[in-house]
């Protein structure tokens, strides 16, 4: 066989590829076609649908009213939220905060009151961003600073 002979037979076999290809590109489409005009006809009649709904909805209901929800006191582990929040400038005295558990550094701080401690806790003071820049509850905050207080007299 001559090569010119080799090349008509790999160009008649890619055109007979290509070809099936493309006819069968053009019956997918035909099908599609046929498959999304069926799903329109099979639309469902509105006045059936209605008769369908009122057929099957229930004949009564019960009503209990609500339920009363009991409100839940959370307890606060202030030591782990301490350690978890605080340690950082309260355990090592970074930005001059007062150290937790020294005395001398606390005693003032604690005899300005502990709605003033918890002010300063809450909205922030001196290098302190509010609640320490964390994203804890007032109510964890406030349990943190009665901790740092017990701990510190």
């Amino acid at each position: 066989m001559t090569a010119q002979e080799e090349d008509r037979k790999v160009l008649n076999t890619l055109l007979t590829v290509v070809g099936s290809l493309i006819a069968f590109f053009i019956f997918s489409i035909i099908a599609a076609r046929m498959v999304s005009a069926t799903a329109e006809k099979s639309a469902v009649d509105p006045m059936v649908e209605s008769a369908t709904i009122e057929r099957i909805k229930p004949i009564g209901e019960v009503n209990i009213g609500t339920a009363p929800v009991a409100a839940v006191a959370k307890k606060v582990d202030a030591q782990s939220a301490f350690k978890a929040n605080c340690f950082a400038c309260h355990g090592t005295g970074a930005a001059g905060a007062p150290i937790f558990g020294k005395k001398a550094a606390w005693k003032k701080r604690i005899a300005q009151g502990m709605d003033t401690l918890f002010d300063h806790a809450l909205h922030g003071f001196k290098g302190m961003p509010p609640k320490g820049g964390s994203s804890l509850d007032d109510d964890t905050v406030k349990a943190i600073v009665k901790y740092m207080v017990k701990n510190s007299k």
